[in-house]
């Protein structure tokens, strides 16, 4: 894995992270939590599983290997199915997430869902309202012969 997260201007390095014990939800698991990512525009820096829910989160190797990620800087956030993935309630959940975001980080829930597609038109309007935001003004209609 590179040491430099992506150049790519607003793209965010993730982490996609899942413990289960089946070969079947892992892989779903995994698609769920780029599906999410993806969604955001969001860079999927990595992808670690561990098979073994019945272990402390902290003994994990595929967790070591994300908390190494995130405190060598190259992932800023951490993608997963579900709470259960790494935490056994909420609070606990909640927790980690107070925790990563103390090292710099944060963690994402992507059973939540993901974000409405915007429409094209909203994307021209978006696209229209940076670009005058910026001074970068697109001419859309030619000026007529003979005006000046």
């Amino acid at each position: 894995m590179p040491n430099n997260p992506s150049s790519s201007l607003g793209q965010v390095p993730v982490a996609v992270y899942s413990c289960t014990t089946s070969s079947t939800a892992l892989s779903e698991s995994e698609e769920r939590g780029r599906h999410y990512a993806d969604a955001r525009h969001w860079h999927v820096a990595g992808v670690w599983s561990d098979s073994d829910p019945a272990l402390p989160l902290a003994e994990r190797p595929g967790w070591q290997a994300v908390t190494a990620a995130l405190s060598a800087g190259m992932i800023r956030g951490v993608v997963v199915s579900g709470p259960a993935h790494v935490a056994s309630d909420a609070a606990q959940f909640a927790a980690l997430g107070v925790l990563l975001r103390d090292r710099g980080g944060f963690l994402a829930d992507a059973s939540n869902g993901t974000p409405a597609r915007r429409t094209p038109g909203q994307a021209r309007r978006r696209r229209d309202l940076a670009d005058a935001a910026s001074g970068w003004f697109t001419q859309t209609e030619a000026p007529e012969e003979g005006t000046s």
